[in-house]
């Protein structure tokens, strides 16, 4: 079992449940690198403690009958800001609870909790939801906290997209203190060109956090400098990020390169897509797959409050004050620009798998092993792998969600 240093989860959280064993069997097992016909997954304890062809079985086992689809490793996801009319950042444990269980009904199991641009005491708010609601989790709650993803508020001036410009700030040494003052903040986000922004990454590397650049216009040389601080993450790819136009208007000429590009020549470095099919068309989707690769990109939500909620008027971040934005049922837009996504990691996995050239088995590592190999917690979860924790989809053959298995646990219908 792989625990960070300082770490103070409880049992739960750590797949340490006593339940009796469960199988899993009759369909096709994912796993990272290749597809195991008629194959199944034994859980006990909540923990997998056997992959592959049918086997043993343990006695008083429950059994789940896949039905000729796929078994999967639970989803990862380390960037979603809410659903089911919630937002992390209404800062209060009712909104946490609601956005996790309506994620695990979309497949993902472990999820990084991310804010958006807002006010000191709103993003104290937030972290001191998550922090309670991972204390006391249980898998019967929905998808597990592992983390949360400070994403806002050190945003590039230029590059806020759909979060509140109010709420934007340059780094703030002594905010951000509070903020990694225990194990909870393991994803941090700064625009690479903002001031102070290395002796952030440099403390956010320190606390093992996987380090990001995101809504920023930064350049080749800034990015390089990020990079040497501990920068190993760009957000959302070609969302909110700088290119080679838009640091012309920053630069002149000679023309300079970006995130793009600073991303596709360092093999040390990884990003995400969202893959709902508004924010980027099936050839960006299939060239990030083809020139990054299954183990750089990750997939994310990106996901608003609307998600699973009617088309309709939603606040993007907090309910008190955050921007607004139109939902119609498909995608968050502000005045005719993308503000969010609306679906969770299923829509996703089925879109990537459609219109991309990339294999199932790779399509799956992106929406599990991948995040987790980047934020540390793959000796626990990503991967259907004896000794980690029972976190198992039941798919059909269209890649729809059957069942989920949480520390093999499945949670209330109804979630």
């Amino acid at each position: 079992m792989s625990i960070r240093s300082g770490h103070n989860h409880n049992p739960a959280q750590e797949g340490e449940i006593a339940t009796p064993p469960l199988i899993i069997e009759n369909g096709t097992v994912i796993l990272p690198d290749r597809l195991v016909a008629d194959g199944s997954v034994v859980c006990e304890n909540g923990r997998i403690v056997a992959v592959g062809s049918r086997g043993k079985r343990p006695r008083h086992a429950q059994t789940v009958d896949a039905r000729g689809g796929f078994i999967s490793p639970g989803f990862v996801d380390i960037h979603v800001h809410g659903g089911g009319g919630a937002d992390f950042m209404d800062g209060n444990t009712e909104a946490v609870r609601t956005a996790i269980q309506s994620h695990a009904q979309h497949g993902t199991t472990t999820m990084f909790p991310t804010t958006t641009t807002g006010s000191p005491a709103q993003i104290l708010a937030m972290l001191a939801a998550c922090r309670g609601v991972r204390q006391d989790w249980e898998p019967t709650w929905g998808a597990r906290i592992d983390g949360v993803h400070v994403y806002g508020p050190y945003f590039a001036a230029d590059k806020t997209g759909c979060h509140s410009a109010a709420g934007r700030r340059d780094p703030d040494a002594g905010e951000y203190a509070s903020w990694f003052g225990d194990d909870l903040v393991r994803i941090a986000t700064c625009a690479a060109e903002l001031p102070g922004a290395a002796a952030f990454y440099r403390v956010a590397k320190r606390r093992q956090c996987l380090v990001t650049c995101g809504h920023s216009n930064a350049n080749w040389e800034e990015l390089a400098r990020a990079f040497r601080a501990g920068m190993r993450h760009v957000d959302h790819f070609w969302c909110a990020m700088s290119s080679v136009a838009s640091l012309r208007t920053r630069f002149g000429t000679p023309m300079q390169a970006g995130m793009e590009q600073f991303v596709l020549a360092t093999p040390e470095m990884s990003t995400e897509v969202i893959a709902d099919g508004h924010h980027l068309a099936p050839e960006l989707l299939d060239f990030a797959c083809r020139m990054i690769g299954a183990k750089r990109l990750c997939l994310v939500t990106d996901c608003s409050r609307a998600m699973d909620m009617p088309p309709g008027r939603y606040r993007f971040g907090s309910l008190m004050d955050g921007p607004w934005f139109e939902s119609d049922g498909l995608v968050g837009r502000v005045n005719g620009n993308l503000a969010s996504s609306l679906v969770g990691m299923d829509h996703m996995v089925r879109n990537m798998h459609r219109h991309t050239s990339a294999s199932l088995p790779d399509v799956i590592r992106m929406a599990s092993l991948t995040p987790a190999e980047r934020t540390g917690i793959a000796a626990d979860v990503g991967s259907l792998e004896a000794g980690k924790r029972a976190d198992v989809l039941v798919l059909s053959r269209r890649l729809t969600i059957r069942r989920v298995f949480i520390a093999g646990i499945e949670p209330p219908s109804g979630l």
